[in-house]
């Protein structure tokens, strides 16, 4: 008498939750758009940064200039959560460059501590939430800021402290991270 077939459980495919990580002018966006084109056809690129002046709007075009003309991209300074519900069908990979400037953006001038705190924290755990609930990849760029002087300034301070506290929490999701030095990778965690 042959034992029965044990049922076989079939598990989702976990998604890739790639974090780059680096200063300023390190090669993450370059790095991030080079991984994207391996993971994937069907990109969609959030760009979080705000044309808040001229030479920031001059950035936005020079960066749109150099993705791949098949992307599909969505400006988002906040609530990128909205985006990822509204936009997020038929997607391989998703990224979203960069926390930087999304934490910058949802500061705005406010120096009350805890209100910019709980401001930002909901808005990033909400992300997490959307990113677990996907099948999709995900490259997440941030700067890591901590490496420099202590800002001379409140609101420089809590923009450094709150920005440390989301690279902390992000990271902690991803399975790679890599530290990004004069265009240059370091894997610092793969799992």
């Amino acid at each position: 008498m042959s034992k029965p077939k044990k049922e076989r459980t079939v598990l989702p495919a976990k998604q890739n939750i790639i974090v780059l990580l680096g200063g300023a002018r390190s090669g993450k966006s370059t790095f991030a758009q080079e991984f994207a084109t391996k993971l994937g056809q069907k990109v969609m690129f959030i760009a979080t940064g705000e044309p808040i002046d001229d030479e920031m709007h001059a950035r936005n075009e020079e960066h749109k200039k150099n993705r791949p003309k098949n992307w599909r991209t969505i400006e988002s300074p906040r609530d990128i959560n909205t985006v990822l519900k509204e936009q997020m069908s038929n997607v391989d990979v998703v990224i979203i460059d960069c926390l930087t400037l999304l934490v910058a953006n949802l500061i705005g001038d406010d120096v009350d501590y805890l209100k910019a705190e709980k401001k930002i924290m909901t808005e990033i755990e909400e992300l997490i939430v959307s990113i677990n609930a996907s099948t999709t990849s995900f490259i997440i760029v941030t700067n890591e800021v901590g490496l420099g002087l202590v800002p001379d300034n409140k609101l420089g301070r809590i923009y450094r402290d709150l920005l440390g506290k989301v690279n902390q929490l992000i990271v902690q999701h991803a399975t790679q991270v890599y530290f990004m030095a004069a265009g240059i990778p370091i894997k610092i965690k793969d799992t």
